[in-house]
């Protein structure tokens, strides 16, 4: 099983993938003691200075909002052309308005209020969601520290690629489990990098996969009647309630393979007031269910 994070800055890549080990064997879904193997694609360093301080973020009550950066908004003003455009369509499909004071100015906007999250840290979090989701899908050159530059989806393609490839040398079913941005992630690299390994399943959660805006960027390779990548099953877990899903939540009938619905929407409900959580979603029992079927757990 390869593992794929998503929008935020994240704990170290053990730390992470211990805690979503974690998050299953706590609900009685231990890989390690039923033989699945598993790893993580981990990219946050190439957008974060520093990783989270692990025990804040194992501490909190809502871990992946233990410790939201405000990554400002400056890259936004400077894009131009078809960025710009991007940028502003996004903020719009989101319901972030990134002109707006730092107060609950939005208070008809569906999307925000319907997960009663401080107003600040809505605001830092769709930030974070918009910097994270267009510097992969434009391919920005990015420094996260000084003597490093990166071009942050092709070097995040070439690290999905070689998880995969780690991974189909490996017996058993291989099962893409995509958090966030790293199902658009996933998506990309099995559906337009050609050397991009094969895998047997995808299961995506908390997707934005279903916002028009993203799907654009996946042209030409995308369409919504033939934009099914080349796996036996795709099964898309959602919560109604998790703001980076968007308002488009299910996927299945704009990821079609031949005209037909494939895609297999489940829904789950997740507690308390950030729903976007991994391991939220990790010990969810709709989503043990649909692992135990890919897998054999």
């Amino acid at each position: 099983m390869t593992f794929v994070h998503g929008i935020g800055n994240k704990p170290p890549a053990d730390d992470l993938l211990g805690s979503w080990r974690g998050a299953l064997a706590d609900v009685g879904s231990d890989l390690a003691t039923r033989g699945v193997s598993s790893s993580l694609v981990y990219w946050a360093d190439l957008l974060y200075a520093t990783p989270v301080r692990g025990a804040v973020y194992e501490s909190a009550e809502d871990p992946e909002i233990a410790e939201v950066p405000d990554v400002g908004m400056l890259w936004a003003a400077r894009a131009e052309d078809d960025e710009a455009v991007f940028i502003r369509e996004l903020a719009d499909a989101i319901g972030y308005d990134p002109l707006a004071a730092d107060a609950p100015a939005v208070v008809g906007d569906e999307l925000f209020e319907r997960v009663p999250l401080p107003w600040f840290l809505k605001r830092r979090l769709m930030k974070v969601f918009l910097r994270d989701v267009h510097h992969y899908l434009f391919d920005t050159r990015f420094s996260p520290r000084p003597g490093e530059e990166y071009s942050i989806r092709r070097d995040i393609r070439a690290r999905v690629v070689e998880a995969l490839a780690a991974g189909a040398r490996k017996t058993g079913p291989h099962v893409v489990v995509a958090h966030s941005l790293g199902s658009v992630i996933a998506y990309d690299c099995l559906r337009r990098v050609a050397d991009c390994p094969r895998v047997d399943g995808l299961v995506t959660i908390g997707s934005p996969l279903g916002l028009d805006e993203v799907q654009d960027r996946l042209r030409p390779e995308w369409s919504r009647a033939d934009g099914f990548p080349d796996v036996d099953r795709w099964v898309n877990v959602y919560d109604r309630l998790d703001p980076v899903v968007g308002l488009d939540p299910v996927l299945g009938n704009d990821f079609r393979r031949g005209g037909t619905d494939v895609v297999e929407d489940v829904h789950q409900a997740n507690r308390g007031a950030w729903r976007h959580s991994a391991t939220k979603y990790l010990a969810g029992e709709p989503f043990r269910r649909v692992l135990d079927e890919m897998v054999g757990l």
